[in-house]
Protein backbone atom coordinates (compact mmCIF):
# COMPACT_ATOMS: atom_id res chain seq x y z
CA UNK A 1 0.00 0.00 0.00
CA UNK A 2 2.83 2.37 0.92
CA UNK A 3 4.65 1.49 -2.29
CA UNK A 4 1.46 2.32 -4.26
CA UNK A 5 1.12 5.72 -2.56
CA UNK A 6 4.80 6.49 -3.18
CA UNK A 7 4.43 5.59 -6.87
CA UNK A 8 1.35 7.80 -7.11
CA UNK A 9 3.29 10.69 -5.56
CA UNK A 10 6.12 10.28 -8.09
CA UNK A 11 3.60 10.32 -10.95
CA UNK A 12 2.00 13.52 -9.62
CA UNK A 13 5.38 15.24 -9.30
CA UNK A 14 6.43 14.22 -12.83
CA UNK A 15 3.08 15.37 -14.22
CA UNK A 16 3.39 18.77 -12.54
CA UNK A 17 6.95 19.15 -13.89
CA UNK A 18 5.80 18.44 -17.44
CA UNK A 19 2.92 20.91 -17.11
CA UNK A 20 5.25 23.66 -15.92
CA UNK A 21 7.72 22.92 -18.72
CA UNK A 22 4.89 23.20 -21.25
CA UNK A 23 3.78 26.67 -20.08
CA UNK A 24 6.45 28.62 -21.99
CA UNK A 25 9.12 28.23 -19.36
CA UNK A 26 12.68 29.05 -20.30
CA UNK A 27 14.61 26.52 -18.21
CA UNK A 28 16.28 27.48 -14.97
CA UNK A 29 15.71 31.22 -15.64
CA UNK A 30 11.93 30.77 -15.33
CA UNK A 31 9.12 31.69 -17.73
CA UNK A 32 9.79 34.31 -20.39
CA UNK A 33 8.25 37.69 -19.59
CA UNK A 34 5.34 38.58 -21.86
CA UNK A 35 5.90 41.69 -23.95
CA UNK A 36 3.56 43.57 -26.32
CA UNK A 37 3.69 43.31 -30.10
CA UNK A 38 3.76 46.66 -31.89
CA UNK A 39 3.15 47.22 -35.60
CA UNK A 40 5.74 49.66 -36.99
CA UNK A 41 5.84 51.05 -40.53
CA UNK A 42 8.57 52.75 -42.54
CA UNK A 43 9.17 53.57 -46.22
CA UNK A 44 11.90 52.70 -48.70
CA UNK A 45 14.37 55.53 -49.21
CA UNK A 46 17.11 56.86 -46.96
CA UNK A 47 15.00 59.23 -44.87
CA UNK A 48 14.30 56.37 -42.45
CA UNK A 49 17.77 54.83 -42.38
CA UNK A 50 18.29 55.10 -38.59
CA UNK A 51 15.47 52.59 -38.13
CA UNK A 52 16.65 50.53 -41.10
CA UNK A 53 20.18 50.50 -39.65
CA UNK A 54 18.79 49.02 -36.43
CA UNK A 55 17.11 46.24 -38.42
CA UNK A 56 20.17 45.68 -40.61
CA UNK A 57 22.80 45.70 -37.85
CA UNK A 58 20.86 43.69 -35.30
CA UNK A 59 23.00 42.69 -32.32
CA UNK A 60 26.16 44.05 -33.99
CA UNK A 61 25.51 47.51 -32.48
CA UNK A 62 24.35 46.19 -29.12
CA UNK A 63 26.92 48.48 -27.43
CA UNK A 64 24.70 51.47 -28.29
CA UNK A 65 22.43 50.23 -25.51
CA UNK A 66 19.52 49.28 -27.74
CA UNK A 67 19.16 46.82 -30.59
CA UNK A 68 16.78 44.74 -32.67
CA UNK A 69 17.01 40.98 -32.96
CA UNK A 70 15.77 39.62 -36.28
CA UNK A 71 13.20 36.81 -36.06
CA UNK A 72 11.85 36.86 -39.64
CA UNK A 73 14.04 38.73 -42.19
CA UNK A 74 12.85 42.32 -42.61
CA UNK A 75 9.45 41.48 -41.09
CA UNK A 76 9.63 40.53 -37.40
CA UNK A 77 12.07 41.75 -34.75
CA UNK A 78 12.52 41.78 -31.00
CA UNK A 79 13.33 45.15 -29.37
CA UNK A 80 15.96 45.11 -26.62
CA UNK A 81 17.22 47.62 -24.07
CA UNK A 82 20.54 46.12 -23.08
CA UNK A 83 19.80 42.42 -22.56
CA UNK A 84 16.15 42.97 -21.69
CA UNK A 85 13.52 42.17 -24.31
CA UNK A 86 11.01 45.02 -24.37
CA UNK A 87 8.66 44.35 -27.30
CA UNK A 88 8.04 42.38 -30.46
CA UNK A 89 7.92 44.49 -33.63
CA UNK A 90 5.97 43.54 -36.74
CA UNK A 91 7.30 45.62 -39.65
CA UNK A 92 5.15 47.07 -42.44
CA UNK A 93 6.54 48.85 -45.51
CA UNK A 94 4.32 51.77 -46.54
CA UNK A 95 4.42 53.28 -50.01
CA UNK A 96 4.03 56.89 -48.84
CA UNK A 97 3.25 59.18 -45.94
CA UNK A 98 -0.37 59.32 -47.09
CA UNK A 99 -0.60 55.54 -46.79
CA UNK A 100 1.02 55.73 -43.34
CA UNK A 101 -1.68 58.20 -42.20
CA UNK A 102 -4.36 55.86 -43.60
CA UNK A 103 -2.84 52.89 -41.75
CA UNK A 104 -3.02 54.94 -38.55
CA UNK A 105 -6.70 55.71 -39.19
CA UNK A 106 -7.40 52.00 -39.75
CA UNK A 107 -5.40 51.04 -36.62
CA UNK A 108 -3.23 48.75 -38.75
CA UNK A 109 -0.07 50.35 -37.36
CA UNK A 110 0.88 51.59 -33.91
CA UNK A 111 4.02 53.58 -34.76
CA UNK A 112 4.86 55.00 -38.17
CA UNK A 113 7.65 56.87 -39.92
CA UNK A 114 6.41 59.23 -42.61
CA UNK A 115 6.31 62.78 -43.92
CA UNK A 116 5.23 65.44 -41.45
CA UNK A 117 2.77 66.97 -43.91
CA UNK A 118 0.99 63.63 -44.27
CA UNK A 119 0.84 63.32 -40.49
CA UNK A 120 -0.59 66.84 -40.20
CA UNK A 121 -3.26 65.98 -42.74
CA UNK A 122 -4.15 62.81 -40.84
CA UNK A 123 -4.50 64.74 -37.56
CA UNK A 124 -6.56 67.41 -39.34
CA UNK A 125 -8.96 64.63 -40.37
CA UNK A 126 -9.34 63.54 -36.76
CA UNK A 127 -7.08 60.49 -36.54
CA UNK A 128 -5.84 60.28 -32.92
CA UNK A 129 -2.04 60.09 -33.10
CA UNK A 130 0.89 62.28 -32.11
CA UNK A 131 4.16 63.33 -33.74
CA UNK A 132 6.88 62.18 -31.34
CA UNK A 133 9.97 63.57 -33.07
CA UNK A 134 11.63 64.31 -36.39
CA UNK A 135 13.83 61.58 -37.83
CA UNK A 136 15.60 63.69 -40.48
CA UNK A 137 15.59 67.10 -42.16
CA UNK A 138 16.03 68.18 -45.78
CA UNK A 139 17.05 65.62 -48.42
CA UNK A 140 14.47 66.74 -51.04
CA UNK A 141 15.34 67.61 -54.64
CA UNK A 142 13.66 68.79 -57.85
CA UNK A 143 14.73 66.76 -60.90
CA UNK A 144 14.44 67.53 -64.63
CA UNK A 145 15.86 65.68 -67.66
CA UNK A 146 19.59 65.70 -68.16
CA UNK A 147 20.93 68.68 -70.15
CA UNK A 148 17.66 70.60 -69.72
CA UNK A 149 19.40 73.99 -69.23
CA UNK A 150 17.64 74.49 -65.89
CA UNK A 151 20.06 74.77 -63.03
CA UNK A 152 18.44 76.86 -60.28
CA UNK A 153 15.19 78.48 -59.17
CA UNK A 154 15.61 81.50 -61.50
CA UNK A 155 16.00 79.38 -64.65
CA UNK A 156 13.18 77.10 -63.43
CA UNK A 157 10.90 80.11 -63.02
CA UNK A 158 11.88 81.37 -66.47
CA UNK A 159 11.13 77.93 -67.96
CA UNK A 160 7.61 77.99 -66.48
CA UNK A 161 6.94 81.52 -67.74
CA UNK A 162 8.08 80.62 -71.28
CA UNK A 163 5.97 77.48 -71.55
CA UNK A 164 2.77 77.78 -73.59
CA UNK A 165 1.20 74.83 -71.76
CA UNK A 166 1.19 73.87 -68.06
CA UNK A 167 4.49 72.44 -66.90
CA UNK A 168 3.90 68.91 -65.58
CA UNK A 169 5.54 68.30 -62.19
CA UNK A 170 5.29 64.86 -60.59
CA UNK A 171 5.17 63.88 -56.93
CA UNK A 172 4.95 60.51 -55.17
CA UNK A 173 2.23 61.18 -52.58
CA UNK A 174 -0.45 63.90 -52.33
CA UNK A 175 0.39 64.79 -48.73
CA UNK A 176 4.16 64.23 -48.89
CA UNK A 177 6.56 66.91 -47.67
CA UNK A 178 8.30 67.18 -51.09
CA UNK A 179 5.02 67.92 -52.83
CA UNK A 180 3.72 70.26 -50.14
CA UNK A 181 6.91 72.31 -49.87
CA UNK A 182 7.29 72.78 -53.63
CA UNK A 183 3.59 73.55 -54.04
CA UNK A 184 3.82 76.14 -51.26
CA UNK A 185 6.84 77.82 -52.87
CA UNK A 186 5.15 77.90 -56.29
CA UNK A 187 1.97 79.27 -54.74
CA UNK A 188 3.88 82.04 -52.94
CA UNK A 189 5.72 82.85 -56.20
CA UNK A 190 2.35 83.61 -57.79
CA UNK A 191 2.00 80.63 -60.12
CA UNK A 192 -1.40 79.13 -60.86
CA UNK A 193 -1.35 75.46 -59.84
CA UNK A 194 -3.79 72.72 -60.80
CA UNK A 195 -4.23 68.96 -60.65
CA UNK A 196 -6.84 69.06 -63.41
CA UNK A 197 -5.27 67.93 -66.70
CA UNK A 198 -7.94 69.90 -68.60
CA UNK A 199 -7.03 73.23 -67.00
CA UNK A 200 -4.91 74.71 -69.79
CA UNK A 201 -4.82 78.14 -68.13
CA UNK A 202 -2.66 76.92 -65.25
CA UNK A 203 1.10 77.41 -65.05
CA UNK A 204 1.77 74.11 -63.25
CA UNK A 205 0.01 70.76 -63.56
CA UNK A 206 0.80 68.56 -60.56
CA UNK A 207 0.81 64.84 -61.39
CA UNK A 208 0.36 62.10 -58.79
CA UNK A 209 2.87 59.34 -59.59
CA UNK A 210 1.46 57.18 -56.73
CA UNK A 211 4.76 56.01 -55.21
CA UNK A 212 8.50 56.69 -55.17
CA UNK A 213 9.28 53.73 -57.44
CA UNK A 214 7.55 55.61 -60.31
CA UNK A 215 9.62 58.79 -60.09
CA UNK A 216 12.50 57.84 -62.40
CA UNK A 217 10.35 55.87 -64.94
CA UNK A 218 8.03 58.89 -65.27
CA UNK A 219 10.97 60.98 -66.45
CA UNK A 220 12.12 58.32 -68.95
CA UNK A 221 8.60 57.97 -70.40
CA UNK A 222 8.15 61.77 -70.45
CA UNK A 223 4.97 61.43 -68.41
CA UNK A 224 6.14 64.57 -66.59
CA UNK A 225 8.56 67.41 -67.31
CA UNK A 226 10.15 67.00 -63.90
CA UNK A 227 9.40 65.90 -60.35
CA UNK A 228 10.11 66.59 -56.72
CA UNK A 229 11.18 63.68 -54.55
CA UNK A 230 13.02 62.54 -51.45
CA UNK A 231 16.60 61.28 -51.32
CA UNK A 232 18.12 59.15 -52.67
CA UNK A 233 15.93 59.27 -55.81
CA UNK A 234 17.24 62.63 -57.12
CA UNK A 235 20.84 61.37 -56.81
CA UNK A 236 19.88 58.03 -58.39
CA UNK A 237 18.31 59.82 -61.37
CA UNK A 238 21.51 61.84 -61.85
CA UNK A 239 23.76 58.80 -61.51
CA UNK A 240 21.73 56.83 -64.06
CA UNK A 241 22.02 59.72 -66.53
CA UNK A 242 18.23 60.10 -66.61
CA UNK A 243 17.97 63.49 -64.93
CA UNK A 244 19.70 66.26 -63.06
CA UNK A 245 18.95 67.91 -59.74
CA UNK A 246 18.08 71.50 -60.64
CA UNK A 247 17.90 72.56 -56.99
CA UNK A 248 17.39 71.26 -53.47
CA UNK A 249 14.16 72.28 -51.78
CA UNK A 250 16.23 73.99 -49.08
CA UNK A 251 17.26 76.52 -51.76
CA UNK A 252 13.71 77.61 -52.61
CA UNK A 253 12.99 81.33 -52.23
CA UNK A 254 12.95 83.31 -50.07
CA UNK A 255 16.50 82.44 -49.08
CA UNK A 256 16.77 80.60 -45.78
CA UNK A 257 13.04 80.02 -45.33
CA UNK A 258 13.24 76.31 -46.18
CA UNK A 259 16.52 75.47 -44.43
CA UNK A 260 16.31 72.64 -41.89
CA UNK A 261 13.18 71.63 -43.78
CA UNK A 262 10.89 69.37 -41.73
CA UNK A 263 10.28 66.20 -43.66
CA UNK A 264 9.91 62.76 -42.05
CA UNK A 265 8.83 62.18 -38.46
CA UNK A 266 8.09 59.39 -36.00
CA UNK A 267 4.44 59.25 -34.94
CA UNK A 268 2.35 56.95 -32.74
CA UNK A 269 -1.32 56.38 -32.02
CA UNK A 270 -2.56 58.08 -28.83
CA UNK A 271 -3.71 54.73 -27.43
CA UNK A 272 -0.21 53.28 -27.81
CA UNK A 273 1.46 56.34 -26.28
CA UNK A 274 -0.83 56.04 -23.24
CA UNK A 275 -0.68 52.27 -22.75
CA UNK A 276 2.94 51.46 -23.70
CA UNK A 277 4.99 54.48 -22.64
CA UNK A 278 7.93 52.37 -21.50
CA UNK A 279 8.13 50.43 -24.76
CA UNK A 280 7.71 53.58 -26.86
CA UNK A 281 10.45 55.27 -24.82
CA UNK A 282 12.89 52.44 -25.57
CA UNK A 283 12.05 52.56 -29.29
CA UNK A 284 12.54 56.33 -29.41
CA UNK A 285 15.81 56.06 -27.47
CA UNK A 286 16.99 53.48 -29.99
CA UNK A 287 16.05 55.65 -33.00
CA UNK A 288 17.87 58.59 -31.39
CA UNK A 289 21.04 56.54 -30.83
CA UNK A 290 21.00 55.14 -34.37
CA UNK A 291 20.38 58.63 -35.80
CA UNK A 292 23.61 59.78 -34.16
CA UNK A 293 25.38 56.65 -35.40
CA UNK A 294 24.24 57.30 -39.00
CA UNK A 295 25.45 60.91 -38.88
CA UNK A 296 28.83 59.72 -37.61
CA UNK A 297 29.07 56.83 -40.10
CA UNK A 298 27.60 58.21 -43.33
CA UNK A 299 29.58 55.87 -45.59
CA UNK A 300 28.33 52.81 -43.73
CA UNK A 301 24.80 54.24 -43.61
CA UNK A 302 24.96 54.61 -47.41
CA UNK A 303 26.08 50.99 -47.69
CA UNK A 304 23.11 49.89 -45.59
CA UNK A 305 20.76 51.93 -47.80
CA UNK A 306 22.24 50.30 -50.89
CA UNK A 307 22.10 46.71 -49.64
CA UNK A 308 18.72 46.97 -47.91
CA UNK A 309 16.92 48.74 -50.74
CA UNK A 310 18.86 47.79 -53.83
CA UNK A 311 19.89 51.37 -54.55
CA UNK A 312 23.24 52.80 -55.57
CA UNK A 313 25.67 53.27 -52.68
CA UNK A 314 27.14 56.34 -54.41
CA UNK A 315 23.71 57.94 -54.80
CA UNK A 316 22.84 57.19 -51.18
CA UNK A 317 26.09 58.79 -50.02
CA UNK A 318 25.55 61.96 -52.05
CA UNK A 319 22.13 62.67 -50.56
CA UNK A 320 22.06 65.73 -48.29
CA UNK A 321 20.36 64.59 -45.07
CA UNK A 322 20.72 65.21 -41.36
CA UNK A 323 19.30 62.58 -39.02
CA UNK A 324 17.91 63.79 -35.71
CA UNK A 325 15.14 63.17 -33.20
CA UNK A 326 15.51 66.62 -31.65
CA UNK A 327 12.74 69.10 -32.53
CA UNK A 328 14.70 72.35 -32.91
CA UNK A 329 12.96 75.73 -32.93
CA UNK A 330 13.84 76.09 -36.63
CA UNK A 331 12.23 72.72 -37.30
CA UNK A 332 9.06 73.67 -35.40
CA UNK A 333 8.93 77.03 -37.16
CA UNK A 334 9.08 75.14 -40.45
CA UNK A 335 5.98 73.19 -39.50
CA UNK A 336 4.30 76.50 -38.68
CA UNK A 337 5.17 77.72 -42.18
CA UNK A 338 3.65 74.55 -43.68
CA UNK A 339 0.44 75.01 -41.71
CA UNK A 340 0.07 78.68 -42.57
CA UNK A 341 0.67 78.10 -46.27
CA UNK A 342 -1.56 75.04 -46.49
CA UNK A 343 -4.36 76.87 -44.69
CA UNK A 344 -4.07 79.73 -47.19
CA UNK A 345 -4.36 77.13 -49.94
CA UNK A 346 -7.48 75.65 -48.34
CA UNK A 347 -5.89 72.24 -47.69
CA UNK A 348 -7.28 71.80 -44.17
CA UNK A 349 -10.95 71.22 -43.41
CA UNK A 350 -10.88 69.78 -39.88
CA UNK A 351 -8.93 70.25 -36.65
CA UNK A 352 -6.20 72.40 -38.26
CA UNK A 353 -8.43 74.66 -40.33
CA UNK A 354 -7.46 78.32 -39.79
CA UNK A 355 -5.26 77.34 -36.84
CA UNK A 356 -1.73 78.56 -36.11
CA UNK A 357 0.91 76.23 -34.74
CA UNK A 358 0.80 77.62 -31.21
CA UNK A 359 -2.93 76.92 -31.08
CA UNK A 360 -2.57 73.18 -31.70
CA UNK A 361 0.83 72.09 -30.38
CA UNK A 362 -0.72 69.82 -27.74
CA UNK A 363 -2.90 68.22 -30.42
CA UNK A 364 0.06 67.60 -32.76
CA UNK A 365 3.07 66.77 -30.60
CA UNK A 366 4.31 64.66 -27.72
CA UNK A 367 8.02 65.43 -27.45
CA UNK A 368 8.30 63.94 -23.93
CA UNK A 369 10.16 60.90 -25.28
CA UNK A 370 13.00 62.96 -26.78
CA UNK A 371 13.23 66.03 -24.53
Amino acid sequence: MRRGKFSLLIIIILTMSLMLAGCGGSGPEGPEQEVPTLNVSYQFGNHHIPFVAAMYKGEELKDLGYHLKEMVPKEKFELYAGDKKVANLDIIVAKSGAETATLFAQKHIDIGLGSVTAMLTGIDRGTPFKILSPIQTEGIGVVFPKDCNIEDWDSFEEYINRSSIPVKLGYHSPTSAPKMVLESALYEAGFKITEDANDSAADILLVDLKEMANLIPSLISKQVDGWVGPAPYPAVAAEQGVGQVIFEVRDLPPEGKWHDTPCCVVAARDEIVSNYRGEVQVLMDMIGKYSEWCNDNMDEAAKITSEWMGLSEKAARESVITYTTKPSETWKNGIGVYMATLNRMGKYEGQLKDKELQDVEELLFDFSFVE
